[in-house]
């Protein structure tokens, strides 16, 4: 039974007598009134969140042209949007990059470009019919000249997210920003104590129907998002609004180095206050909202816990790995968020925003699944050469010169005396050291210490990205002990993809 009914929630919102909190807030209001009393007090607690959530785009409606165009292929500012929909509707995603511009122009640029008044150039293509017979169109447009700017969010607002690390010798350039060798930096999203999702665990008033704050505009939930695993506190949102009502305060495009574009967004959801179980989940605290940090230097889906934090560590600016002080710092906006909640505080407040609850129960059994793979990758140890000509660090340059003539290959791995891989010498290196005539006797001499290597369980698409970014043409196969178990070469790996092509 609730102890208080929705109706008269909505009742005192349009008599403006709705007291309203922020998520925020909320804590200490039940640690100074208890929860009867937060009960009674309080009616309505609001939420924000804002940060880049990628999975999002919108639906346009372009209206006919004259003669009409069935469009087949579509672009917005070089953008290229999905079209197989209609003859002028067309879907642009916020992630979907420019065909000129790359990763620093995209989807979501095309959103923040027609909401802040700009145009944006359409361009369309057909085959032709005999009911829409043009086959080209390119023409500039407005946000007002739009019939139809419905965003569509597939997955919003995670109910929390695990924190990224680095344990690799490498900077990292990801989804979670740029992540430093060595453990250098922690990276995390979302607003903690404010994000709405977390002050509503079981989903019991936040569902399909529910009235939201999206991007300056009223908006509501469709459902449960796409990927959401409430069964793990990883729930999401999928949700929709009108592009037209938006501000460019709480929608903004980005740019992330080595990864591509994305969408910053502001989201809030109204709560309303019905029970005590309400008022106990809106109390929630940073201190009680847990995480892990997770290493993204493993290339696994599965990638490895470092650590358990709570959102109070992580908004402190540092947290500790492995007896090191290390830097967290926020992808998302903890001052857009307050910002969010306190607009739709505002409207509320103003009695002409009333709410609701979910019109469909969410299914807290959701968790999420790999994907099934027919055909499984491929590993290092299937292509990579096991008869290795390698050399040891202590001797000559010339027996090293030798090996590499007599077996013709480019590479030779260097171990030490317990077979361990401890650097790798080159044709290129002995050249060198053969024009500079000086002391340097030994392999140790002239060796690359700063040793590339990969797996034989490793995946051959991972292998062949360290050799594109290290501007390599092989990688010593190590094994768990770090001992050499093989070579992978660009050749190898252009045999594998040259079998790949021609299937």
């Amino acid at each position: 039974m609730m102890d208080k009914s929705i109706e008269e929630i909505n009742s005192r919102i349009r008599n403006g007598n709705a007291r309203v909190v922020t998520a925020e807030e909320m804590p200490d209001i039940v640690a100074e009134l208890g929860e009867e009393g937060a009960l009674k007090e309080v009616d309505v607690v609001t939420t924000g969140t804002f940060g880049a959530m990628c999975s999002s785009g919108v639906f346009f409606n372009f209206g006919h042209a004259d003669p009409p165009i069935r469009m087949e292929r579509a672009w917005l500012n070089d953008v290229e949007a999905y079209s197989g929909i209609a003859a002028v509707d067309a879907y642009l995603g916020a992630t979907q990059e420019s065909e000129t511009r790359g990763i620093e122009y995209g989807g979501a640029n095309v959103f923040e470009d027609f909401i802040s008044g700009k145009s944006v150039e359409l361009r369309a293509s057909s085959k032709g019919t005999d009911c829409y017979p043009r086959k080209t169109i390119t023409t500039e447009l407005l946000l007002e000249d739009l019939n139809q700017a419905i965003m569509c969010n597939p997955r919003n607002s995670y109910q929390r997210y695990a924190a990224a690390t680095n344990s690799t010798e490498n900077t990292l350039h990801t989804y979670m920003g740029t992540l430093l060798p060595g453990f250098g930096n922690v990276s995390y999203s979302g607003a903690g104590c404010l994000s709405p999702l977390i002050n509503d665990p079981k989903l019991k008033m936040i569902g399909s129907g529910v009235p939201i704050f999206l991007c300056g505009a009223r908006g509501m939930v469709i459902g449960q998002g796409t990927q959401t695993s409430p069964s793990s506190l990883f729930a999401t949102l999928m949700t929709t609004g009108n592009l037209k009502d938006m501000s460019p305060d709480f929608l903004r495009a980005a740019s992330f180095t080595g990864y591509g574009v994305s969408l910053y967004l502001g989201l809030g959801v109204p709560i309303p206050v019905t029970d005590i179980e309400v008022v106990r989940n809106t109390a929630i605290r940073d201190e009680d909202i847990k995480t892990s940090v997770v290493d993204y230097g493993v290339p696994s889906r599965n990638r490895p816990d470092i650590i358990e934090v709570s959102y109070a560590e992580l908004k402190s600016g540092t947290v500790e790995i492995k007896d090191e002080i290390v830097r967290t710092s926020s992808l998302s906006s903890f001052k857009k968020a307050r910002e969010v909640a306190n607009e739709l505080r505002a409207w509320i407040e103003k009695g002409d925003f009333t709410l609701s609850l979910p019109t469909i129960k969410s299914d807290l059994r959701l968790s999420v699944n790999p994907m099934r793979e027919s055909k499984r990758a491929p590993s290092v140890r299937e292509i990579m050469n096991t008869k290795v000509t390698c050399i040891k660090e202590e001797e000559e340059i010339k027996t090293a010169a030798k090996k590499l003539l007599r077996d013709e290959t480019n590479h030779l791995p260097v171990i030490n005396n317990e077979g361990k891989v401890v650097g790798i010498v080159t044709t290129y290196d002995i050249s060198k050291a053969v024009v500079r005539e000086n002391k340097q006797n030994i392999v140790a001499d002239i060796m690359s210490k700063n040793v590339i290597t990969t797996s034989p369980d490793e995946a051959v698409d991972i292998a062949a990205m360290k050799l594109e970014r290290n501007n390599i043409s092989a990688l010593p196969v190590v094994d768990k002990e770090g001992k050499l178990a093989g070579l992978l070469s660009a050749i190898d790996l252009g045999k594998l993809f040259g079998r790949r092509w021609m299937k």
